[in-house]
């Protein structure tokens, strides 16, 4: 598990140092109506963060199966990330993200094996590795939509 820990810091030190030189301007053009900006894309991943940390926490002590749902859109939009400091939700998403890695760190093997629901409208069970794999291509998604002149994208 140490690789995906590695590759999770690697991934957002990396495109935190890019994303600080965009300016305000790039950061919260929307390219197509209803798409994130690319502000609103590193809003979305900080609460994607969020979401995963309760669930990495809650499965290794929680009876009941964790199912935490999550409305996206919602979210984004009620927080406002256009309006929110460039500076302060870069540094908000870096130490999320650091903050997961060492949750990470701190789980044994058993620990990995432990599952929680995900989905909305027929649940499915993920083993806590499953899903840190899965919050791993979920961010690198979102970061290469970042980078792309051409390309807003939700899932």
């Amino acid at each position: 598990m140490q690789q995906l820990i590695n590759e999770l810091l690697d991934t957002v030190e990396h495109h935190a140092g890019q994303l600080k030189n965009l300016s305000e301007t790039t950061l919260t053009a929307r390219l197509a109506p209803g798409k994130w900006s690319k502000k609103e894309i590193v809003g979305h991943l900080v609460d994607s963060a969020q979401n995963n940390i309760q669930r990495f926490v809650r499965t290794q002590y929680e009876e009941k199966d964790v199912h935490i749902l999550y409305r996206q859109d919602d979210w984004v939009r009620l927080q406002n990330y256009q309006a929110y400091s460039t500076t302060d939700l870069l540094q908000l998403w870096v130490l999320l993200n650091r903050h997961l890695g060492h949750i990470w760190a701190q789980m044994d093997t058993r620990t990995w094996a432990l599952t929680c629901k995900m989905g909305n409208s027929a649940p499915e069970f993920w083993t806590l590795e499953m899903l840190a794999i899965d919050y791993l291509r979920h961010l690198k998604h979102h970061l290469a939509a970042v980078e792309s002149q051409n390309v807003k994208v939700k899932i």
